[in-house]
């Protein structure tokens, strides 16, 4: 599909990237570039990013980022330009976006080629709500009152190897998404994330793994990490997963970034192992 990534057809060099989104954008660029850089003076041949879920511009989740994206506009170009600008495939991370058909606000992947090209995109089907108020936490979101939902789950397919099942946070919980995605070829999935610290604490590697195993795929899930207003504060330990559900890295608590090579032959080999596609096409 695309001449960049013949060089690495069966393989794939990644990096995640954890940050502390703030509200403005101008910042959460500026420490995405920095780390793309750290991450390719480490690994030359670096070919895809991902990110973490409102990489672009964290709010309060009381309401909507007033800075929205919609295509083409600076914002749009903003992100678009990390992945020409470091030659690299920019995948996973969202953005609230306004879609033109409702002027609802939209939680986005915004999944680019090192051309620029704007790959498939998908939009958060489940939306987070939690209410640990009578937690030492003390916390309460819901999404719902800032985004509309999305509907359709989206596969990115990179070339005849790579076929990427996209997910966004919460979608983790949910094992049907990534039983679509598994169903329709996927070899790895994506759970761009900003997991608040108890259920992280509580729920998230194990999810992450279960996501793996249970589907024989890659999976890199990349969270946010820290305190990002008096509202948020998130877990990070972003992880690359692998098909066999071994840890591949895990980013820990702090801002940076996880390096990983991907291979389709250890995709094969599990599959070769067990068989795990279902049998029965209703319950």
């Amino acid at each position: 599909m695309y001449n960049t990534i013949k060089k690495w057809r069966g393989t794939m060099k990644i990096a995640a990237i954890q940050i502390c989104s703030a509200l403005e954008p101008e910042k959460n660029i500026t420490r995405i570039q920095s780390f793309i850089e750290m991450a390719k003076g480490q690994e030359p041949e670096l070919e895809a990013v991902f990110l973490p879920e409102v990489f672009y511009s964290m709010s309060d989740g009381t309401q909507a980022t007033p800075y929205l994206v919609e295509k083409g506009n600076e914002h749009y170009k903003a992100i678009q330009n990390l992945a020409v600008k470091n030659n690299i495939f920019l995948i996973g991370g969202t953005a609230a976006t306004v879609d033109p058909n409702t002027e609802k606000v939209l939680n986005r992947t915004y999944n680019f080629s090192p051309k620029g090209e704007e790959l498939e995109n998908y939009d958060k089907m489940h939306l987070f709500s939690v209410d640990l108020s009578r937690h030492k936490s003390n916390t309460v979101i819901d999404e719902g009152i800032v985004y509309q939902c999305g509907n359709e789950p989206k596969l990115l397919e990179l070339n005849k190897d790579w076929k990427i099942g996209l997910g966004i946070c919460f979608d983790l919980r949910f094992p049907e998404l990534y039983r679509h995605y598994f169903s329709q070829g996927a070899n790895l999935m994506t759970v761009a994330s900003a997991f608040t610290v108890p259920t992280g604490k509580a729920h998230w590697e194990t999810l992450v793994r279960a996501r793996a195993i249970e589907n024989q795929s890659y999976v890199v899930a990349v969270g946010q990490w820290g305190n990002h207003n008096s509202k948020i504060k998130t877990f990070g330990h972003s992880m690359i997963v692998s098909p066999w559900g071994d840890v591949i890295a895990n980013a820990g608590e702090g801002e940076g970034y996880i390096l990983a090579d991907l291979q389709i032959d250890k995709v094969e080999k599990v599959k070769g192992r067990l068989d795990v596609r279902p049998k029965l096409t209703t319950i």
